[in-house]
Protein backbone atom coordinates (compact mmCIF):
# COMPACT_ATOMS: atom_id res chain seq x y z
CA UNK A 1 0.00 0.00 0.00
CA UNK A 2 0.95 3.49 -1.00
CA UNK A 3 0.24 6.76 0.84
CA UNK A 4 -0.58 9.59 -1.85
CA UNK A 5 1.30 12.59 -1.82
CA UNK A 6 1.37 16.17 -2.65
CA UNK A 7 4.17 15.77 -5.21
CA UNK A 8 1.76 12.98 -6.58
CA UNK A 9 -0.98 15.75 -7.50
CA UNK A 10 -3.19 14.22 -4.87
CA UNK A 11 -3.98 15.95 -1.58
CA UNK A 12 -3.48 13.23 1.04
CA UNK A 13 -6.40 12.00 3.77
CA UNK A 14 -6.41 13.22 6.69
CA UNK A 15 -8.49 11.83 9.89
CA UNK A 16 -11.23 14.26 9.61
CA UNK A 17 -11.82 12.59 6.22
CA UNK A 18 -13.33 9.68 7.73
CA UNK A 19 -15.42 11.45 10.39
CA UNK A 20 -18.58 11.51 8.88
CA UNK A 21 -21.21 14.38 9.87
CA UNK A 22 -23.67 11.97 12.26
CA UNK A 23 -23.59 12.34 15.91
CA UNK A 24 -21.92 9.79 17.74
CA UNK A 25 -24.73 8.07 19.83
CA UNK A 26 -22.90 5.72 22.36
CA UNK A 27 -22.72 6.02 26.17
CA UNK A 28 -20.17 8.95 27.62
CA UNK A 29 -17.05 7.18 28.62
CA UNK A 30 -17.71 3.58 26.35
CA UNK A 31 -14.66 2.11 25.15
CA UNK A 32 -16.54 2.24 21.61
CA UNK A 33 -15.55 6.02 21.31
CA UNK A 34 -11.66 4.47 21.66
CA UNK A 35 -12.11 2.01 18.85
CA UNK A 36 -13.65 4.39 16.52
CA UNK A 37 -10.52 6.78 16.92
CA UNK A 38 -8.07 4.29 16.47
CA UNK A 39 -9.89 3.01 13.29
CA UNK A 40 -10.17 6.53 12.34
CA UNK A 41 -6.40 7.65 12.30
CA UNK A 42 -5.60 4.18 10.49
CA UNK A 43 -7.42 4.96 7.55
CA UNK A 44 -5.36 7.78 6.42
CA UNK A 45 -2.24 5.63 6.53
CA UNK A 46 -3.58 3.00 4.32
CA UNK A 47 -3.67 5.14 0.71
CA UNK A 48 -7.07 4.04 0.31
CA UNK A 49 -9.36 5.95 -1.46
CA UNK A 50 -12.80 6.55 0.66
CA UNK A 51 -14.99 5.34 -1.86
CA UNK A 52 -13.70 1.82 -1.75
CA UNK A 53 -13.53 1.03 1.96
CA UNK A 54 -16.69 -0.45 3.31
CA UNK A 55 -17.74 -1.00 6.94
CA UNK A 56 -21.08 -3.75 7.71
CA UNK A 57 -21.96 -3.94 11.09
CA UNK A 58 -25.11 -6.18 12.20
CA UNK A 59 -26.67 -5.34 15.25
CA UNK A 60 -25.65 -3.86 18.91
CA UNK A 61 -23.89 -0.72 20.38
CA UNK A 62 -20.59 -1.52 18.29
CA UNK A 63 -22.93 -1.99 15.08
CA UNK A 64 -23.76 1.62 14.79
CA UNK A 65 -19.52 2.20 13.91
CA UNK A 66 -20.45 2.54 10.05
CA UNK A 67 -22.76 5.20 10.74
CA UNK A 68 -19.32 7.54 11.72
CA UNK A 69 -16.83 6.79 9.26
CA UNK A 70 -16.57 9.04 6.31
CA UNK A 71 -17.41 5.85 4.04
CA UNK A 72 -19.77 3.55 2.40
CA UNK A 73 -21.29 0.99 5.09
CA UNK A 74 -24.20 -1.01 5.67
CA UNK A 75 -25.95 -1.46 8.78
CA UNK A 76 -27.32 -5.03 8.59
CA UNK A 77 -29.58 -7.40 10.21
CA UNK A 78 -28.15 -9.40 13.49
CA UNK A 79 -25.27 -11.62 13.04
CA UNK A 80 -25.63 -11.45 9.34
CA UNK A 81 -22.53 -8.93 8.82
CA UNK A 82 -20.43 -11.57 7.65
CA UNK A 83 -22.48 -13.12 5.00
CA UNK A 84 -23.50 -10.10 3.61
CA UNK A 85 -19.39 -8.58 3.61
CA UNK A 86 -18.59 -12.69 1.80
CA UNK A 87 -20.93 -11.79 -1.03
CA UNK A 88 -19.79 -8.25 -1.18
CA UNK A 89 -15.68 -9.08 -1.42
CA UNK A 90 -16.65 -12.45 -3.93
CA UNK A 91 -17.98 -9.66 -6.10
CA UNK A 92 -16.51 -6.79 -5.68
CA UNK A 93 -12.14 -8.08 -4.76
CA UNK A 94 -11.26 -4.78 -5.51
CA UNK A 95 -12.99 -2.90 -1.79
CA UNK A 96 -11.58 -3.49 1.60
CA UNK A 97 -14.18 -4.45 3.80
CA UNK A 98 -14.13 -4.49 7.33
CA UNK A 99 -17.11 -6.13 9.53
CA UNK A 100 -18.07 -4.61 12.96
CA UNK A 101 -19.58 -6.64 15.72
CA UNK A 102 -20.21 -7.30 19.12
CA UNK A 103 -19.69 -10.60 21.56
CA UNK A 104 -23.70 -11.00 21.09
CA UNK A 105 -24.43 -10.03 17.87
CA UNK A 106 -21.27 -12.37 16.07
CA UNK A 107 -20.96 -15.04 18.72
CA UNK A 108 -24.65 -15.78 19.50
CA UNK A 109 -27.07 -15.50 16.57
CA UNK A 110 -24.04 -14.92 14.25
CA UNK A 111 -21.68 -17.98 15.20
CA UNK A 112 -22.19 -19.73 12.85
CA UNK A 113 -21.74 -17.25 10.34
CA UNK A 114 -18.59 -16.16 11.52
CA UNK A 115 -17.26 -19.84 11.71
CA UNK A 116 -17.34 -19.79 7.75
CA UNK A 117 -16.19 -17.29 7.27
CA UNK A 118 -12.82 -17.92 9.25
CA UNK A 119 -12.66 -21.61 7.44
CA UNK A 120 -13.65 -19.65 3.62
CA UNK A 121 -10.65 -17.13 4.20
CA UNK A 122 -12.09 -14.49 2.64
CA UNK A 123 -9.68 -11.27 2.52
CA UNK A 124 -11.60 -8.80 5.27
CA UNK A 125 -11.43 -7.75 9.28
CA UNK A 126 -13.40 -8.82 11.46
CA UNK A 127 -13.49 -6.56 15.03
CA UNK A 128 -15.30 -7.56 17.53
CA UNK A 129 -15.61 -5.26 20.68
CA UNK A 130 -16.15 -7.84 23.61
CA UNK A 131 -17.62 -5.88 26.48
CA UNK A 132 -19.07 -9.43 28.14
CA UNK A 133 -22.63 -8.09 28.17
CA UNK A 134 -25.60 -6.91 25.83
CA UNK A 135 -25.59 -3.09 26.28
CA UNK A 136 -27.98 -2.30 23.45
CA UNK A 137 -30.56 -4.49 25.26
CA UNK A 138 -29.73 -2.90 28.58
CA UNK A 139 -27.74 -5.67 30.19
CA UNK A 140 -28.59 -9.18 29.44
CA UNK A 141 -25.75 -11.63 29.92
CA UNK A 142 -23.80 -12.49 26.42
CA UNK A 143 -22.11 -15.45 25.22
CA UNK A 144 -18.89 -14.37 26.50
CA UNK A 145 -20.18 -13.30 30.40
CA UNK A 146 -18.69 -15.19 33.30
CA UNK A 147 -20.23 -18.35 34.81
CA UNK A 148 -22.24 -17.35 37.44
CA UNK A 149 -22.96 -13.77 35.83
CA UNK A 150 -25.60 -12.05 37.53
CA UNK A 151 -27.75 -9.80 35.13
CA UNK A 152 -30.79 -8.70 33.95
CA UNK A 153 -31.36 -11.89 32.08
CA UNK A 154 -29.67 -13.99 34.71
CA UNK A 155 -30.44 -12.43 38.03
CA UNK A 156 -28.95 -15.98 40.45
CA UNK A 157 -26.22 -16.09 38.12
CA UNK A 158 -25.65 -17.79 34.29
CA UNK A 159 -25.33 -21.19 34.16
CA UNK A 160 -23.78 -21.10 30.59
CA UNK A 161 -20.00 -21.43 29.99
CA UNK A 162 -18.73 -18.69 28.38
CA UNK A 163 -17.36 -18.54 24.75
CA UNK A 164 -13.65 -17.75 24.12
CA UNK A 165 -13.70 -15.69 21.10
CA UNK A 166 -10.07 -16.83 19.94
CA UNK A 167 -10.27 -19.99 20.84
CA UNK A 168 -13.32 -20.30 18.43
CA UNK A 169 -11.86 -18.21 16.25
CA UNK A 170 -8.82 -20.57 16.23
CA UNK A 171 -10.12 -23.92 16.08
CA UNK A 172 -11.78 -22.48 12.52
CA UNK A 173 -8.70 -22.25 11.17
CA UNK A 174 -8.27 -17.99 11.14
CA UNK A 175 -5.00 -17.15 9.20
CA UNK A 176 -4.66 -13.76 11.45
CA UNK A 177 -6.32 -14.04 14.91
CA UNK A 178 -5.23 -10.52 17.33
CA UNK A 179 -6.46 -9.08 20.85
CA UNK A 180 -5.88 -5.62 21.83
CA UNK A 181 -7.63 -3.39 24.56
CA UNK A 182 -9.90 -0.17 24.31
CA UNK A 183 -7.91 1.92 26.59
CA UNK A 184 -4.45 0.92 25.00
CA UNK A 185 -4.22 3.51 21.96
CA UNK A 186 -0.85 2.47 20.45
CA UNK A 187 -1.06 -1.14 20.96
CA UNK A 188 -4.67 -1.00 19.76
CA UNK A 189 -4.58 1.03 16.25
CA UNK A 190 -1.19 -0.43 15.62
CA UNK A 191 -3.11 -3.95 15.81
CA UNK A 192 -5.78 -2.90 13.31
CA UNK A 193 -3.16 -1.91 11.19
CA UNK A 194 -1.57 -5.17 10.80
CA UNK A 195 -5.03 -6.92 10.42
CA UNK A 196 -5.69 -5.30 7.78
CA UNK A 197 -1.58 -5.51 5.69
CA UNK A 198 -2.78 -9.37 6.28
CA UNK A 199 -4.06 -11.46 2.97
CA UNK A 200 -7.21 -13.54 4.13
CA UNK A 201 -9.47 -13.15 7.02
CA UNK A 202 -8.06 -10.86 10.18
CA UNK A 203 -9.97 -11.47 13.25
CA UNK A 204 -8.94 -8.89 15.99
CA UNK A 205 -11.26 -9.20 19.96
CA UNK A 206 -11.01 -5.93 21.50
CA UNK A 207 -11.40 -5.92 24.92
CA UNK A 208 -13.63 -3.07 25.44
CA UNK A 209 -15.43 -1.68 28.74
CA UNK A 210 -19.30 -0.92 28.98
CA UNK A 211 -19.42 1.84 31.61
CA UNK A 212 -22.98 1.64 31.62
CA UNK A 213 -23.91 -1.90 32.18
CA UNK A 214 -20.84 -4.18 32.82
CA UNK A 215 -18.10 -1.36 34.13
CA UNK A 216 -15.02 -2.28 34.89
CA UNK A 217 -14.69 -5.91 33.20
CA UNK A 218 -11.06 -6.00 32.56
CA UNK A 219 -10.10 -3.73 35.09
CA UNK A 220 -8.64 -6.66 37.16
CA UNK A 221 -5.58 -6.85 34.64
CA UNK A 222 -6.25 -4.14 32.04
CA UNK A 223 -5.81 -1.31 34.24
CA UNK A 224 -2.39 0.76 33.60
CA UNK A 225 -1.14 0.60 36.98
CA UNK A 226 -1.34 -3.40 37.29
CA UNK A 227 -1.07 -3.67 33.59
CA UNK A 228 2.47 -4.74 33.23
CA UNK A 229 2.07 -7.84 36.21
CA UNK A 230 -0.85 -9.29 34.44
CA UNK A 231 -0.70 -9.07 30.75
CA UNK A 232 1.22 -10.10 28.48
CA UNK A 233 2.08 -8.54 24.93
CA UNK A 234 3.24 -11.10 22.42
CA UNK A 235 5.90 -10.74 20.58
CA UNK A 236 7.04 -12.59 17.14
CA UNK A 237 10.22 -14.96 17.69
CA UNK A 238 10.21 -13.54 21.02
CA UNK A 239 10.46 -15.13 24.50
CA UNK A 240 6.86 -14.97 26.79
CA UNK A 241 8.23 -12.39 29.07
CA UNK A 242 6.33 -10.20 31.43
CA UNK A 243 6.25 -7.85 34.56
CA UNK A 244 6.99 -4.32 35.80
CA UNK A 245 11.03 -5.22 35.59
CA UNK A 246 10.52 -8.17 32.82
CA UNK A 247 11.56 -10.35 35.80
CA UNK A 248 8.83 -13.00 34.70
CA UNK A 249 7.89 -15.80 31.76
CA UNK A 250 5.68 -18.53 30.42
CA UNK A 251 7.33 -21.80 29.73
CA UNK A 252 5.81 -24.74 28.93
CA UNK A 253 5.82 -28.00 31.49
CA UNK A 254 4.46 -30.63 28.64
CA UNK A 255 1.55 -28.96 27.37
CA UNK A 256 0.65 -26.84 30.39
CA UNK A 257 1.91 -23.34 30.42
CA UNK A 258 3.96 -22.02 33.58
CA UNK A 259 4.77 -18.78 34.85
CA UNK A 260 8.59 -18.76 36.31
CA UNK A 261 10.82 -16.29 37.52
CA UNK A 262 13.91 -15.27 35.70
CA UNK A 263 17.43 -15.55 37.12
CA UNK A 264 18.28 -18.28 39.83
CA UNK A 265 19.35 -20.33 36.85
CA UNK A 266 16.27 -19.90 35.03
CA UNK A 267 16.81 -17.39 32.19
CA UNK A 268 15.11 -16.58 28.68
CA UNK A 269 16.41 -19.70 26.71
CA UNK A 270 13.96 -21.54 28.63
CA UNK A 271 10.92 -19.68 28.01
CA UNK A 272 8.28 -20.58 25.52
CA UNK A 273 9.18 -18.59 21.69
CA UNK A 274 6.21 -16.96 20.06
CA UNK A 275 5.52 -18.33 16.34
CA UNK A 276 2.71 -16.07 15.23
CA UNK A 277 3.36 -17.90 11.69
CA UNK A 278 3.40 -21.73 13.35
CA UNK A 279 0.98 -23.27 10.44
CA UNK A 280 0.33 -25.79 13.59
CA UNK A 281 -2.58 -24.00 15.11
CA UNK A 282 -1.75 -25.73 18.56
CA UNK A 283 0.37 -23.16 20.50
CA UNK A 284 -1.99 -20.46 19.23
CA UNK A 285 -5.02 -22.02 20.90
CA UNK A 286 -2.84 -23.06 24.06
CA UNK A 287 -1.99 -19.23 24.57
CA UNK A 288 -5.94 -18.25 23.53
CA UNK A 289 -6.64 -19.99 26.77
CA UNK A 290 -4.03 -18.32 29.21
CA UNK A 291 -6.65 -15.85 30.86
CA UNK A 292 -6.10 -13.78 34.79
CA UNK A 293 -5.66 -14.68 37.56
CA UNK A 294 -3.97 -17.93 36.76
CA UNK A 295 -2.09 -16.41 34.04
CA UNK A 296 -1.08 -13.49 32.21
CA UNK A 297 -3.66 -12.24 30.27
CA UNK A 298 -1.73 -12.30 26.55
CA UNK A 299 -2.32 -9.70 24.34
CA UNK A 300 -1.36 -9.25 20.52
CA UNK A 301 -1.28 -11.72 17.14
CA UNK A 302 -1.69 -14.77 18.00
CA UNK A 303 -1.32 -16.43 14.32
CA UNK A 304 -0.71 -14.62 11.19
CA UNK A 305 -0.30 -17.65 8.65
CA UNK A 306 -0.56 -17.35 4.78
CA UNK A 307 -3.34 -19.25 2.35
CA UNK A 308 -5.01 -18.40 -0.27
CA UNK A 309 -8.34 -16.37 0.14
CA UNK A 310 -11.84 -17.59 -1.04
CA UNK A 311 -12.51 -14.87 -3.54
CA UNK A 312 -8.79 -15.65 -5.24
CA UNK A 313 -9.69 -19.69 -5.29
CA UNK A 314 -12.75 -18.38 -6.77
CA UNK A 315 -11.68 -16.24 -9.60
CA UNK A 316 -9.66 -18.95 -10.75
CA UNK A 317 -11.84 -21.69 -10.74
CA UNK A 318 -14.30 -19.10 -12.70
CA UNK A 319 -11.42 -18.20 -15.01
CA UNK A 320 -10.36 -22.58 -15.44
CA UNK A 321 -13.98 -23.50 -16.45
CA UNK A 322 -14.62 -20.12 -18.53
CA UNK A 323 -11.20 -21.84 -20.11
CA UNK A 324 -12.67 -25.33 -20.83
CA UNK A 325 -16.18 -24.73 -21.21
CA UNK A 326 -16.52 -21.25 -22.61
CA UNK A 327 -18.36 -18.22 -21.76
CA UNK A 328 -21.81 -19.83 -20.50
CA UNK A 329 -25.14 -18.66 -20.95
CA UNK A 330 -27.69 -17.54 -18.63
CA UNK A 331 -30.57 -18.83 -20.44
CA UNK A 332 -29.21 -21.57 -21.38
CA UNK A 333 -28.76 -22.32 -17.55
CA UNK A 334 -32.18 -21.69 -16.56
CA UNK A 335 -33.89 -23.41 -19.22
CA UNK A 336 -31.95 -26.81 -18.94
CA UNK A 337 -33.14 -30.07 -17.48
CA UNK A 338 -36.76 -30.38 -16.78
CA UNK A 339 -38.54 -28.03 -17.85
CA UNK A 340 -42.59 -27.24 -17.62
CA UNK A 341 -44.70 -24.42 -19.20
CA UNK A 342 -48.00 -23.71 -17.41
CA UNK A 343 -50.55 -21.93 -19.13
Amino acid sequence: MTVASKEDGVIPLQRKDFVSDQEVRWCPGCGDYSILAQTQKLMPDLGIEREKIVFISGIGCSSRLPYYMNTYGFHSIHGRAPTIATGLKASRPDLQVWVITGDGDGLSIGGNHLLHLMRRNVDLVVVLFNNRIYGLTKGQYSPTSEFGKRTKSSPYGAIDYPVNPLSVTIGAEASFVARSLDIDQHHLISTLERAVKHKGTSFVEVYQNCNVFNDGAYSEFAEKSVRPDRMLMLEHRKPLVYGAEREKGIRMNGMTPEIVDLGNGVTEADLLIHDETDPDPAMAFILSRMHWPQLPEPLGVFRAVERPTFETLMADQIAQETERLGEGDLRTLMMEGDTWEVE
